[in-house]
């Protein structure tokens, strides 16, 4: 009696259960409870778009520009940036919200494990290692060629930093790109305020190059009349489906504002500035990819641009060859800014991972001086270090834009599952039994009199209409109404209980018809009927759940749901399932070769997860209570202690 079987009973076992078991929003009761140091809150505004633009705007741009221009966009590279920079805000506004509501460390590995469940959280949180380790090895190896330039050549770095090849072991280290690496990794172990400073200077650096290029160049254009624009091929040389296919490049060059969310616990102000600053941070990147892009592709025809080099080869052509050491200098620049901004979070996420007890308490240990998580970071950094020393990372380049979008995609499902089907249970821990128990003897002994109250009520009108009496006392009416009162509560109940279960299959409806429609879309050797079949039943399932979201209410549940006064993301259902569209796309898209080297980690992951993080998880030994009951339980347990 009291409370369910199934919302009372304890995690153990194999199966399902501990694959979606969910974890309660952060709040400092739950941080007591987990003994836990909290990280410094240092981060305002001004700080977190210093650490979304400098982790987003990387060397990338420096080289984007002339490829993507010669091979798909041509002189409408613009629009492929604008489109791709909408794209990406679809993502940001559901990480705004999830941000502002839970405000801890982990990102989208914290929100998944709210929102889905365990083993969901486990891989985004696997994913997202594996992609900040190779991307900032990667960002370091891309320093030195760059760095190299201005003593004179490729092979000009001093002999202690210059590459060099080892016959024995066939490969070609980098004692600059690991050098650089563990310098960043120090600089981040001072402490938040110190590093994020360091990164607003070179941030704001590297933005002045790029308005440097945005000025200078558009004072060229005017001077030559903007001959990139009198092609014969006129501005779509490509058609639409080259602007589309030159956005679907050009979006990962706006990956990195994430990088903001994964601070959440060291902001401020988090309901305010978090949505603030990944919103103008995403902004500032957008405006300033597309300045960039219209002034270059004007001052040369795009199938005369130097792929390697588009921007320094523009100012050489108009006789400023003096212009590539600035452009080298903020290419340089934007990738330290973007190394730093790649080393920041994983420490973090590693951090909530231990917390949750699904990697070893080690990874969750917190500086008292610092308030940073010292030993993840350094760790973290040493990884980074001996790969960026070893190992030519270029290859797996690939591998970091999947963890990314599958954190995209998760977030945007997390957001659906907030407003439609919240968790409605808490996990509480075992050492609360026993006022658990007491609140579920109450609310026992409340349905039990309930029962006896009707019961009563139908024997006084029984008996009132046996002796002909017309007068009935004020009791009376009650009993006599509570029928009716007790009908219409059940009637809510069964109600709101429909409107879960059909918000809950209209949300994997679009996940499925999403997975139909754009690998059917993608596989390419298929039979054209086959191939617009499917590609119509997928199409079918999302329209099918997208209605039924827009017909049904959301839950009023999400009012109450994490910390209330934060950002709200507009348009949902429709924004969500949008941006679940897209980033899917751009996964399944992502070629063979790159989701094998994924699935041999996320392999490891499984036996990490199997062996250790399943066995450890905190929410192991858990209670799960209606939501309604827990702040009741909280009580009666400060009472009986006190």
């Amino acid at each position: 009696m009291g409370f369910e079987e199934g919302s009372n009973s304890k995690e153990k076992g194999w199966g399902i259960r501990s694959l979606v078991r969910r974890k309660q929003v952060d709040s400092d009761r739950v941080s007591a409870e987990g003994g836990h140091h909290r990280l410094a809150k240092q981060l305002s505004i001004l700080q977190l778009i210093a650490i979304g633009v400098g982790s987003t705007i990387g060397a990338g741009v420096y080289v984007l520009v002339g490829t993507v221009a010669r091979e798909h966009a041509g002189p409408a590279l613009t629009i492929s940036f604008l489109i791709a920079g909408i794209a990406a805000a679809l993502s940001a506004f559901c990480y705004a919200e999830l941000a502002s509501r839970c405000p801890s460390a982990g990102s989208a590995y914290h929100y998944s494990y709210i929102c889905v469940g365990e083993g969901v959280a486990w891989v985004i949180g696997w994913a997202l290692i594996l992609e900040y380790t190779i991307g900032g090895s990667a960002v370091a190896r891309g320093i030195s060629p760059n760095l190299a330039l201005f003593f004179g050549g490729p092979d000009s770095l001093p002999s202690f930093l210059a590459r060099a090849h080892i016959p024995w072991l066939d490969v070609v280290v980098d004692p600059c790109a690991a050098f650089l690496v563990l310098v960043v990794t120090g600089l981040l172990c001072v402490g938040i305020k110190e590093s994020s400073f360091v990164q607003a200077i070179v941030t704001t650096l590297n933005a002045c190059v790029m308005l440097f290029v945005i000025i200078a160049g558009g004072y060229l254009g005017f001077q030559t009349g903007w001959i990139g624009y009198s092609v014969a091929s006129g501005y779509f040389p490509y058609g639409v489906n080259g602007v589309l296919a030159g956005s679907a490049t050009v979006f990962f060059a706006y990956i990195g504002f994430d990088s903001v969310a994964s601070t959440a616990e060291e902001v401020k102000n988090p309901q305010r500035d978090l949505p603030w600053g990944i919103g103008i941070a995403l902004s500032i990147c957008c405006f300033l990819y597309m300045m960039v892009s219209v002034v270059i592709v004007g001052l040369v025809p795009y199938f005369a641009m130097d792929p390697d080099t588009p921007i320094s080869s523009a100012f050489g052509k108009h006789g400023m060859q003096w212009a590539m050491y600035i452009v080298t200098t903020g290419a340089v620049l934007a990738l330290c800014s973007t190394l730093m901004g790649s080393l920041l979070p994983q420490p973090r996420i590693l951090m909530a991972m231990a917390r949750d007890g699904l990697l070893p308490p080690f990874f969750s240990e917190v500086n008292k001086r610092t308030q940073v998580p010292v030993k993840s970071t350094i760790l973290t950094g040493i990884c980074a270090a001996t790969l960026a020393f070893f190992m030519d990372v270029s290859q797996l380049a690939g591998m970091v834009s999947v963890g990314t979008l599958l954190a995209f995609t998760i977030v945007a499902i997390s957001i659906l599952i907030l407003r439609y089907v919240p968790p409605n249970e808490v996990p509480l821990p075992s050492s609360l039994q026993e006022s658990i128990d007491s609140v579920s003897f109450r609310y026992s002994t409340q349905e039990n009199n309930e029962e006896k109250v009707k019961d009563l009520a139908g024997t006084e009108h029984h008996r009132q209409q046996l002796q002909g009496g017309t007068s009935q006392s004020k009791d009376a009416e009650v009993l006599l109404e509570y029928p009716l009162i007790e009908k219409e509560l059940n009637q809510e109940r069964m109600d709101e209980q429909t409107r879960r279960k059909r918000a809950a299959l209209s949300i994997a409806a679009v996940c499925i018809g999403v997975v139909i429609l754009t690998s059917s879309a993608s596989a390419t050797f298929l039979p054209v009927l086959i191939r617009y079949s499917a590609c119509f039943v997928g199409g079918l399932l999302i329209l099918f759940g997208l209605g039924v979201l827009s017909w049904i209410d959301q839950d009023d549940g999400r009012h109450s749901f994490g910390h209330a006064g934060g950002f709200i993301c507009p348009f949902v259902p429709l924004l969500p399932i949008l941006c679940i569209l897209i980033n899917t796309y751009l996964l399944i898209n992502l070629g063979s070769g790159t989701w094998l080297r994924v699935s041999g980690w996320l392999v490891i992951g499984v036996f990490v997860y199997i062996f250790y993080g399943r066995t450890h998880s905190s929410l192991k030994d858990v209670i799960y209570v209606p939501v309604a009951h827990a702040d009741e339980i909280y009580r009666t347990s400060s009472e009986y202690v006190a």
